[in-house]
């Protein structure tokens, strides 16, 4: 399976309680919700068909946790049921978790998902676990990014790529602006990172 991760962002870049006011509020987050007046029919078309890609979802504990409360009451027609509710998930944590939504497998590190990624299938998807996705970029594990940038700038809160880390590059498949302005990226990690120099040398 290929590991893909995708990510709400703010335009300066924070992830954090994109869906409601009350969804993370850790740190003091006052400001959560952010995402919901920009969703549009087109964004939810292309989300579908992004989840319809997954085979298997792997979260980290605060994002498995938070969708364990949400998810199980959520019944077709919703679109994104069946795959949410009846996907295997892996949860990567070192601290005990409630497994009440299954199907679910913990992990202690990231050991194992090299392993995973090796069970034939299609995606093995990441949804938000800001602090999970940093690493598996950090260990080189990541194979496709699909970015949901949106037109605001919150000035606080958990951002997805911290202030330092190491060099990567990526290059767009595809990028298109929905009716609200919501940005939808996907990218491919490329195996090589340029630097230049302006005005090129002749």
């Amino acid at each position: 399976m290929e590991l893909t991760i995708t990510q709400f962002l703010s335009l300066d870049g924070v992830t954090q309680a994109p869906g409601d006011p009350e969804e993370d509020t850790a740190g003091g987050f006052d400001r959560g919700g952010w995402f919901v007046p920009h969703v549009d029919d087109e964004f939810l078309e292309t989300a579908v068909e992004w989840i319809g890609e997954a085979d298997a979802f792997l979260l980290g504990a605060r994002t498995y946790a938070a969708f364990g409360q949400a998810w199980p009451h959520v019944e077709p027609p919703d679109p994104f049921a069946p795959s949410m509710n009846g996907l295997p998930k892996h949860v990567v944590t070192t601290s005990a978790l409630d497994t009440g939504w299954g199907p679910v497998t913990v992990h202690r590190d990231l050991s194992t998902v090299a392993t995973l990624k090796a069970v034939p299938g299609r995606e093995l998807q990441v949804h938000g676990s800001t602090t999970l996705s940093w690493s598996l970029l950090q260990e080189d594990l990541v194979d496709r990014l699909r970015l949901v940038v949106v037109p605001v700038v919150l000035g606080a809160g958990r951002r997805f790529f911290p202030s330092a880390g190491p060099v990567s590059g990526w290059d767009t498949v595809s990028s298109r602006v929905t009716s609200t302005g919501v940005v939808l990226s996907v990218l491919e990690r490329s195996d090589t990172v340029e630097f230049g120099r302006y005005p090129p040398e002749s």
